[in-house]
């Protein structure tokens, strides 16, 4: 066998970012695939250099050299990071994967620049490549398994990778831990609402979390699980099994039906300090919620109800929301939300822009049939920077007058005056806080109405939005060329543009055959 040498890239940021937050913050929002596949590389014998890239670095001398082989894991994002970093490195003569979202979304055009695409990634996978160490020319192979692995290395495993990462956090250090797979419900827009769920292995589990409690004080642990929570009774043997309760601070995605008072309680004694449910809508996906049934102003008044009591034992909440879903139609949607922060002040409210990430959910399908799919280049993909969806039942400059009034009334003094005074502690108030005023609150406010004011006063701007046009506005490029700096010259000309229909014609040629 040939030692090879080869370099992971772990792309966090898709830019330069000296900010306070990013600073503090992104070397926190690691992903685990990347630190799997350093350490499935290393067990073979090959040589491994990985690197997380925050923002704060400078990527070009962080990259490591002379190597035969790059794997680059990306959100679709820093996709276009991602297209620029492999083009640079197959001029070197390297072989280049990609994985991560973007490549389970859109491996049809990521395999326009990478040798190796990966959807779902077992062990076998990996191999496939190292024993297949050859460009692929002229379009790169797209390699998936047939449902998600039922192990992966676990924390101790991969020790080695994640230590270097946590160096770059300066205060607070988030260790990434997975216990399942997939999730059992099936929100139409979710990546994960066809995966299979499945739990993976507690006493491995329980192993990582004794390791943990070696190495920190008292650490802090974030689940990856899209639903964690599932098997309420396992996680939480496994928890109090291995560690004194309250020994380790866990942050969680979970569903408001998992979060019951009796489950609060539990989740309390073991130490979970952060949870982001999903709330979505206040017209439609109930079922998380435990509200199936219930709408509009009932809805509110329920979760509300719901969430504050979680503050009671639980110091940070996120709720999240998906804004212009098709449910959605008039002024009440956005007042509605409203009122939940009236009523909520303690929690911290997340929006997303509905966005369709190529292969992502089958619902992603209707959309394209329908011609609602917008080719808005991946950089600002991110479920806030642009909504590459047309709305069902608003006009462009209604909409975001409404994501900007919401968004300012969110962020108002008055409002983050009460989300501190509802909020405990000093570590969740300065969260709060932070995300205000940095990019999420204030930063988001600001490119709303940037948007708006290119829809009001451009109409090529607005031609886009239509889809009346696919010429790429100046405004968007440019925010592109000066994100990617050095970069900009490797991105291939081609990938500012994508094919934003690539599902439903692979699905209409499968169907045809």
């Amino acid at each position: 066998m040939t030692k090879l040498k080869i370099g992971i890239i772990d792309l966090v940021s898709k830019r330069p970012d000296n900010t306070l937050w990013s600073r503090i913050m992104h070397a926190n929002l690691a992903s685990i695939m990347p630190q799997v596949v350093a350490t499935w590389c290393e067990q073979e014998g090959h040589e491994v250099k990985m690197i997380c890239y925050t923002g704060s670095e400078d990527l070009h001398s962080e990259l490591p050299q002379d190597v035969n082989l790059v794997f680059i894991s990306s959100f679709t994002q820093a996709a276009l990071l991602a297209y620029s970093l492999s083009n640079y490195f197959r001029s070197q003569g390297a072989v280049t994967v990609l994985g991560g979202p973007h490549a389970r979304c859109y491996p049809d055009d990521a395999v326009k620049y990478f040798d190796y695409v990966l959807g779902f990634t077992h062990q076998s996978t990996i191999q496939e490549i190292l024993d297949n160490c050859v460009p692929q020319l002229p379009v790169g192979k797209h390699l998936s398994a047939c449902g998600q692995p039922t192990h992966l290395p676990g924390i101790i495993e991969r020790w080695k990778f994640i230590e270097p990462i946590l160096k770059k956090a300066p205060f607070i250090k988030i260790i990434p831990m997975i216990g399942s797979v997939g999730c059992p419900y099936t929100c139409p827009f979710c990546i994960d609402s066809t995966v299979t769920y499945q739990p993976l292995d507690f006493d491995a589990i329980k192993n990582d979390l004794r390791f943990l409690r070696s190495k920190f004080r008292k650490p802090f642990v974030v689940w990856h699980d899209p639903n964690f929570g599932v098997k309420f009774n396992d996680n939480m043997e496994a928890i109090s099994g291995a560690i004194p309760p309250g020994s380790i601070r866990f942050i969680a995605e979970s569903s408001l039906s998992i979060l019951s008072e009796d489950h609060l309680k539990v989740m309390r004694q073991n130490g979970f300090n952060a949870l982001l449910p999903g709330i979505e809508s206040w017209y439609d996906l109930g079922n998380k919620s435990r509200t199936i049934h219930i709408l509009g102003q009932e809805k509110v008044s329920r979760v509300s109800e719901h969430v504050n009591m979680m503050l009671r034992y639980v110091p940070y909440v996120q709720t999240n929301f998906v804004l212009g879903l098709d449910s959605d139609a008039g002024p009440e949607p956005f007042e509605l939300t409203k009122r939940f922060v009236d009523l909520t002040p303690g929690a911290f409210p997340g929006y997303s822009l509905l966005s369709a990430f190529g292969e992502a959910a089958p619902l992603n399908l209707e959309y394209q049939k329908a011609g609602r799919v917008l080719p808005f280049p991946f950089h600002f993909l991110n479920n806030n920077l642009a909504m590459n969806i047309k709305p069902k039942n608003y006009e462009w400059i209604d909409f975001y007058d409404k994501v900007i009034d919401l968004t300012a009334y969110t962020f108002s003094q008055k409002a983050l005056r009460r989300r501190f005074m509802a909020t405990y502690g000093f570590t969740p108030k300065w969260m709060n806080l932070m995300r205000a005023v940095s990019a999420e609150g204030y930063g988001r406010l600001r490119f709303f109405r940037k948007v708006r004011k290119n829809l009001m006063e451009d109409h090529t701007f607005r031609d886009y939005f239509e889809g009346e046009t696919d010429q790429l506005p100046s405004f968007y490029k440019n925010i592109i060329q000066n994100d990617l700096g050095e970069w900009w010259k490797w991105l291939p000309e081609e990938a500012l543009n994508h094919d934003a229909n690539a599902y439903l014609h692979k699905t209409a040629v499968k169907q045809a055959v």
